[in-house]
């Protein structure tokens, strides 16, 4: 459909080639209103407990992107907390839909955005590339339960984590189950699994050392996935070892939703204990990052690196995991 190049190192305000719904979206179209769910849920997912410390937030490998604001280093104390030891999966997320009849913003909106590789739909439902990051297509039809376009299902991948997931859809589901999102400090705190200024749950290894740790892409992106670690998109979520504090794949295999604004400047500010972001914004954080991560492009899957998407935007590769209320 397009020529698919890469365009080297993600720049300022690069959301690492995950376009926002507006990509899409003809200018003036009004957006659905979410439904709002019941808080009637039953969370089944195991759960690790975080102890309560202090931790040195930001950028501890210099490897930092211009205008993510991973900087500065500063120290925050977190109170204990409770979070899910793996990224929300399908089977859990189909418990929710379910129990409320809930429709996400991709099928409320009736598109999604998909990488190239993984589209499985009728070539009249593909809307095109992204500006700027081809790879993208939106798809009519593309959502949780289909995560290529219509052609395809979750069949057999109940414990893969559920994707084209909204901000706005992780917070519904955060209603039913009684639950919320972790805020962007008690999310990185938890990645690091204990380990200091580390660049990695695991410690300052690259992912290949020793073997896959983590779910990223190999080889010439966005062309070309040599599947090392065995994997074109989603891994199931217990795939590689948990960190120190019990967390599966908190790097890697998807961007998981924070609470938090986005606010490139607002480490300078930030209180020092229990810090919630910005008081506003127009995107939220996302943290993680996901299989489409590769050095070449976007070195993201670190315990400090940032993102950000508005609030009702979905994709192919951007899930979430919850945190206990207090």
């Amino acid at each position: 459909m397009t020529d698919i190049s890469a365009s080297g190192s993600c720049g300022p305000g690069c959301t690492c080639g995950t376009p926002s719904r507006q990509t899409f979206v003809t200018i003036g179209s009004a957006a659905p209103a979410p439904t709002a769910p019941p808080a009637s849920g039953r969370h089944t997912i195991e759960q690790a407990a975080i102890p309560a410390g202090t931790f040195t937030m930001g950028d501890s490998s210099g490897d930092r992107n211009p205008g993510d604001g991973e900087v500065p280093r500063h120290p925050v104390t977190v109170a204990g907390f409770t979070i899910d030891a793996t990224s929300v999966t399908n089977d859990d997320f189909a418990r929710f839909a379910d129990d409320t009849g809930y429709r996400t913003e991709a099928e409320t909106w009736g598109f999604s955005a998909v990488f190239h590789l993984a589209v499985q739909a009728p070539d009249a439902d593909v809307m095109g590339p992204a500006s700027g990051t081809p790879w993208w297509y939106g798809v009519r039809g593309a959502d949780w339960a289909h995560p290529g376009g219509r052609d395809s299902s979750i069949d057999g991948l109940g414990d893969h984590p559920a994707v084209h997931i909204s901000w706005n859809d992780a917070v519904a589901y955060c209603a039913w189950a009684g639950r919320r999102l972790p805020t962007e400090a008690e999310w990185e705190y938890a990645a690091r699994g204990g380990l200091e200024g580390r660049k990695y749950p695991w410690g300052d290894e690259e992912p290949d050392i020793g073997g896959w740790r983590t779910n990223i892409w190999q080889g010439d992106f966005p062309r070309r996935n040599t599947r090392e670690d065995g994997w074109l998109t989603t891994a199931p979520v217990h795939t590689f070892d948990p960190n120190g504090y019990g967390l599966w794949q908190p790097v890697g295999n998807v961007w998981e939703w924070c609470q938090d604004w986005f606010d490139p400047g607002f480490y300078a500010a930030s209180p020092a204990a229990n810090p919630t972001g910005p008081e506003h914004g127009g995107a939220r954080v996302l943290r993680g990052g996901s299989y489409l991560c590769h050095v070449s492009y976007c070195n993201r899957y670190r315990n400090s690196a940032r993102s950000q998407n508005t609030p009702d935007s979905s994709m192919g590769n951007a899930g979430f995991r919850t945190v206990a209320l207090r």
